[in-house]
């Protein structure tokens, strides 16, 4: 069934070539370069993403990799929500599942292109039974809890997520190893981050807030598992009139189905609590005193920019919601005389009915493309050349709408293809309001560019312009440059004179990198002592010795 449900949804994009959507950008090789690891001088905001995308894709080809994780992030999920119900009954398994894979969560964040977040979304029922299997002492539960987080923790968000999963399944009694675990496993991101703190702009809080999707308000769409910032990536189902009283409907029988919940499943309570702690995040900026307090935080204490877009700590409701109407439906159906099956059906159909646009990948809104030749072109002429300096992309901007994307919406994807480092505007605009970006190289390359100076100066020794996508490239700034290549959609540009190599910034590399390697160690013994059958690496060490 979860296979079935992941078809529906993805099924369309798993074709040939690849999806290129808002924040999903995946290439055909991914390049490993220092902003990979956290080292750059941008925020680790996509770390340690890109490094693992990077390695994968140096096996697998990138559509291939884009494929598998989609497919699996609509798999994974209704499989876990439905083998952690406590029950005998197949039916109410599928109510759970149906409920945990079809969500307003799900949809909005794929047409956002937020796959670590719908990866991350997918591992929570498993790090909630591997939780559970550690709170009752079983074995090989702590390596189970650090395999099913590893993909979780690929971003900052993500490894909240599954951290606060699994503190609430694992109970207070296992919280020290629990802690180790996710103090381990996020080191990649927070080690870098500690090093070079930044904070983010006030501004960045409304822009970023909780939205209404319907007359129900922006507390109903949240309680909907809604509510996102961006209404081009809500779907157009969730504006109808129904949809707040089916709401609140399902909130009120999960949250009486809790009650039976918690007598049959030991950290049900502490789930419900921890749902409710991401609803009241998720909401705490449409609230004046709330709005203010998060305006501080994110002006003032660096790392305090992950509770922007606080929508995401939703995904932490999604569970109990799941769990509670999935029990609920068992409980009600037991009283009728005839139709039981009739009744678990409609209610494992609900959601889907309630939101059929998120079938066949929004009913055609994203598809598979290729990428122009030009593109590897450039990356061809990049490897072959070993002079100094970064590559900067022009017109400034953080996404593009290329032509041959159909004009979606996209991250550029130069970081994500060219093999060198790759500076990108990050400022983002929101309604036509900018939110100021945290790359601390930025600031000196505009102004050089402003005054048409030397770019070399400011660590730049490329210049790659991007065609048929919205922005202006002033002429005299290529004036000077030497034109390397040019297709029709790529110029690249060699920037004459020296490069200065010591303006790029990052954080200590010892540190970053002994927290990137302890996280690879713990996640592959893990792996290796979850494969290998009970006492192997023991008796292998014992034999050795």
């Amino acid at each position: 069934m979860s296979a079935l449900l992941s078809l529906v949804i993805v099924g369309p994009l798993l074709g040939a070539g690849f999806v290129l959507n808002y924040d999903m950008v995946f290439s055909p090789t991914q390049p490993l370069v220092p902003d990979s690891l956290g080292l750059g001088s941008a925020p680790a905001r996509s770390v340690p993403a890109d490094a693992v995308i990077a390695a994968l894709t140096h096996v697998l080809a990138g559509d291939v990799v884009q494929k598998l994780i989609l497919f699996l992030s609509f798999f994974l999920g209704p499989l876990g929500a439905g083998r952690l119900v406590p029950t005998e009954s197949t039916g109410v398994r599928l109510v759970a599942a149906v409920g945990y894979g079809w969500t307003a969560y799900l949809a909005e964040r794929l047409f956002m292109g937020h796959w670590p977040y719908l990866l991350a979304y997918a591992c929570l029922p498993w790090i909630a039974a591997a939780g559970l299997a550690l709170r009752r002492g079983e074995p090989k539960a702590w390596v189970r809890l650090v395999a099913w987080s590893a993909p979780a923790v690929l971003t900052p968000s993500g490894g909240l997520l599954a951290a606060g999963t699994a503190f609430a399944a694992a109970g207070w009694r296992r919280a020290l190893p629990t802690l180790a675990a996710v103090i381990v496993l996020n080191a990649p991101w927070w080690v870098p981050s500690i090093l070079r703190p930044g904070v983010s702009s006030p501004d960045a809080v409304a822009l970023f807030d909780a939205r209404a999707e319907n007359w129900g308000g922006a507390v109903t769409s949240v309680l909907g598992l809604g509510g996102y910032w961006n209404s081009e990536v809500v779907p157009a189902s969730r504006a109808l009139p129904l949809v707040p009283i089916l709401t609140i409907a399902v909130t009120v029988i999960a949250l009486l189905g809790c009650r039976e919940l918690a007598r049959r499943w030991e950290p049900a309570v502490a789930i419900l609590g921890l749902g409710a702690l991401g609803v009241f995040l998720a909401v705490l900026g449409t609230i004046p005193v709330g709005a203010e307090l998060l305006r501080w935080a994110v002006s003032e204490i660096p790392g305090a920019g992950l509770l922007r877009d606080a929508q995401k700590w939703v995904a932490w409701w999604a569970l109990p919601l799941a769990l509670g109407f999935a029990v609920a439906t068992e409980q009600a159906v037991r009283h009728l005389p005839r139709g039981r099956l009739a009744a678990l059906a409609a209610a494992a159909l609900l959601p889907v009915i309630s939101m059929p646009d998120l079938a066949f990948a929004g009913f055609g809104r994203l598809e598979t493309v290729h990428y122009p030749q030009d593109w590897a072109e450039v990356r061809g002429i990049l490897l072959t050349d070993d002079r100094p300096g970064d590559v900067l992309t022009l017109p400034l901007s953080t996404f593009r709408r290329f032509g041959w994307n159909d004009h979606r919406t996209q991250l550029d994807p130069a970081p994500r293809i060219l093999p060198k480092t790759t500076v990108i505007d990050d400022t983002v605009y929101v309604g036509g309001r900018p939110v100021a970006g945290e790359d601390t190289r930025l600031p000196p390359i505009r102004e050089t560019l402003a005054a048409h100076g030397d770019l070399g100066a400011v660590g730049i020794g490329w210049v790659l312009v991007e065609h048929g996508t919205p922005g202006v490239v002033d002429p005299e700034v290529l004036e000077p440059l030497a034109e390397q290549y040019r297709g029709e959609w790529l110029t690249l540009y060699r920037v004459p004179g020296p490069v200065d190599t010591a303006t790029a910034v990052g954080p200590m590399r010892f540190p970053v990198l002994l927290a990137d390697f302890s996280a690879l160690l713990i996640v592959t013994l893990s792996w290796l002592w979850l494969a290998l059958p009970t006492g192997r690496l023991s008796g292998l060490t014992r034999r050795e010795e």
